[in-house]
């Protein structure tokens, strides 16, 4: 089976859509790529690699094809929507160009904010004669309104109208969440909608890989790590009023692995409160984070409060169930849903910071072998319904479903 992947985002950008390419690969399709230059998250073109530039290369045996791409910047509003329509444009314009004379059974759009960049692909339909397959990993309008990058009703109308344009254009719609399932069928104009979640992180599949020297060196105590995007909607103030609620518990230490658009702020609010129970280890390789998050005393993942965000299950939660740690889930919704069914730790409200901070004591003050447990079950949880190899055939059956419409 020929599969073309269509990203904004792509190796050497750390995106879960890197080993989804790789699985498929694994499991026999022929993948190729068409993707931007790489700039994310620090809005810099990556060294080696020119802005403005057209080209191929190859990533663990797929084809990735590079079309110009404007770097996001500082990702202030102007430059982020350029950055979007950069890739659309030259998506549309430069894609069929690229992939000249190629045919593919499946072109496969990791919709990621922005929903935009599905819109190539439906060009690509034509020149390619593959079947569109959507993977809705954000729901627009929703997410602009929620983010706040959006907030004038005209606009989001029109959005919305180009959204349910891209939903009944396409040949199939998957979607991350169970909770997708009713909004996007509401858009889709008749397109068949399917749940096929994110898969977890190869790397829980193999051998481990050391973390770099230090970054592992946790305080003695309780260790509560939080691992990934320190971006608008992981409600980071929340976590921030739990550790100043923790501050006399000389036990409990906050770690955050990662970085993003909320990452100067943080540390900012950090050296103002004078959080000493708070540190920064900054952006790892994926191949790193298996060894740092098995350090965890517990692993934390937050939310804001929304009614989208509810809807939503956040990636890191399956890199988390996949470390068999214990988890600390601040959100609402699907995300407390999985925790819950795996057995794999607790829940508090969204944006609750005493609660947050209750359910830290209170995993804290669990015996180790219960603890383990949690952690186990968690494991258990993601091997039956995230385990990335598993997903991959899941993945082909509706490709292949598609393809006999």
């Amino acid at each position: 089976m020929r599969v073309l992947i269509l990203s904004q985002y792509f190796w050497p950008e750390t995106f879960r859509i890197n080993e989804v390419a790789q699985s498929l690969r694994q499991a026999g399709c022929e993948v190729s790529v068409l993707t931007g230059q790489p700039n994310y998250p620090d809005g810099v073109t990556f060294q080696g690699y020119r802005a403005f530039a057209m080209g191929r290369e190859e990533f663990a045996g797929c084809s990735v094809y590079r079309v110009p791409l404007a770097p996001r910047g500082r990702a202030g509003a102007v430059r982020l929507a350029v950055n979007y329509l950069s890739f659309v444009l030259g998506a549309s314009l430069l894609g069929p160009w690229l992939l000249r004379g190629q045919r593919f059974d499946v072109i496969f759009v990791y919709g990621i904010s922005p929903i935009l960049q599905a819109v190539p692909g439906i060009r690509l339909r034509r020149s390619t004669r593959g079947r569109l397959v959507t993977w809705v990993q954000d729901l627009w309008p929703q997410s602009l309104e929620v983010t706040g990058f959006v907030r004038n009703r005209g606009l989001l109308n029109c959005v919305a109208r180009i959204v349910r344009w891209i939903y009944r254009r396409s040949d199939l719609l998957l979607v991350q969440s169970r909770a997708f399932i009713p909004v996007v069928e509401a858009m889709s104009g008749g397109t068949p909608v399917r749940y096929h979640p994110n898969p977890g992180e190869l790397s829980f599949s193999q051998p481990a890989v050391a973390a770099p020297a230090g970054v592992t060196d946790f305080e003695p105590g309780f260790n509560v790590v939080f691992a990934g995007n320190l971006g608008t909607v992981q409600a980071l103030d929340t976590l921030l009023a739990a550790a100043e609620l923790l501050l006399p518990n000389r036990e409990v230490h906050f770690v955050l692995v990662g970085s993003g658009s909320r990452g100067n702020w943080l540390m900012q609010e950090v050296e103002r409160r004078k959080l000493v129970n708070v540190r920064f280890v900054g952006r790892l390789a994926p191949e790193a984070m298996p060894a740092v998050l098995a350090k965890a005393s517990v692993l934390l993942v937050s939310l804001v409060r929304s009614s989208i965000m509810s809807q939503t299950i956040p990636s890191k939660i399956q890199a988390y169930l996949a470390a068999g740690r214990p988890i600390v889930a601040c959100l609402d919704g699907e995300g407390a849903r999985v925790v819950e069914e795996a057995g794999a730790g607790v829940t508090c409200p969204a944006e609750d910071a005493n609660a947050l901070a209750r359910s830290i004591l209170q995993l804290q003050a669990l015996p180790p072998e219960q603890l383990s447990q949690m952690g186990n079950a968690g494991r258990c949880y993601y091997q039956k319904h995230f385990e990335p190899e598993r997903l991959a055939r899941e993945l082909m059956e509706r490709f292949t479903e598609v393809l006999s419409t």
